[in-house]
């Protein structure tokens, strides 16, 4: 076995690859005024500073992971938003 392959084969022994983890898809901000805000009600649209195309950035809590593109995909006879990855951040260099 070279190093790669015992490198990945004790990635998989810990028990820590069976941990999930929660990851944040940031799509956008908005910045109403305070007056703006507190005239929210149901139904309101709070639009934001990104267009359906633009990327969306994956975050682990305050750590940017990567980069990627909405998409809708389909299974059970329903649809579902998910993310395709474009870019994944190098997460070897400090934050």
């Amino acid at each position: 076995m070279d190093n790669a392959q015992t490198a990945v084969k004790s990635e998989q022994s810990t028990p820590f690859t069976s941990v999930p983890i929660e990851i944040t898809v940031s799509v956008g901000r908005a910045r109403p005024l305070v007056r703006e805000l507190l005239q929210l009600a149901e139904g309101s649209v709070l639009p934001l500073d990104k267009r359906l195309e633009d990327p969306v950035e994956l975050y682990v809590g305050e750590r940017l992971i990567g980069i990627g593109v909405l998409e809708v995909v389909e299974g059970d006879g329903q649809s579902q938003l998910a993310v395709r990855l474009t870019e994944v951040v190098d997460l070897q260099t400090p934050a």
